[in-house]
């Protein structure tokens, strides 16, 4: 259970991260649609792991780009935020693949051929 603090410092960065990509960071995302869906903070608050989602599966190696330049992300972070904070933690990034696995599941559910119910069992149900 994260407490407070650790809440409070995780929207911050979740807000602030999402703002560098829109602005500061667009030579790293090209035409991607990135999005910040979860920020995790250590107790000590010197971790921050951030889960980044992709609009399209095809966007792997956006993410592993981003990756190798986390120090960058990092530093405009500060640049950022380092007036309000103590220490500007250190970024692990990660990929949300909920939103895929969402698309997987309803092309799945989309894709099932559910034969109509017959009379004798509309009866039954009632």
């Amino acid at each position: 259970m994260e407490s407070k603090r650790q809440q409070k410092y995780s929207k911050l960065i979740q807000k602030e991260v999402g703002e560098i990509f829109q602005k500061e960071a667009k030579h790293l995302i090209g035409a991607s649609f990135v999005t910040v869906s979860r920020v995790m903070v250590s107790p000590d608050l010197g971790l921050a792991k951030i889960y980044l989602s992709f609009l399209l599966d095809k966007d792997k190696p956006v993410f592993e780009k981003i990756n190798e330049k986390k120090s960058e992300l990092r530093k405009h972070l500060g640049n950022r935020i380092g007036k309000s904070v103590r220490v500007i933690p250190e970024l692990a990034l990660f990929m949300d693949d909920s939103a895929s696995y969402a698309q997987h599941m309803d092309k799945v559910i989309s894709d099932l051929e559910i034969p109509e119910a017959t009379e004798d069992e509309e009866e039954d149900e009632d």
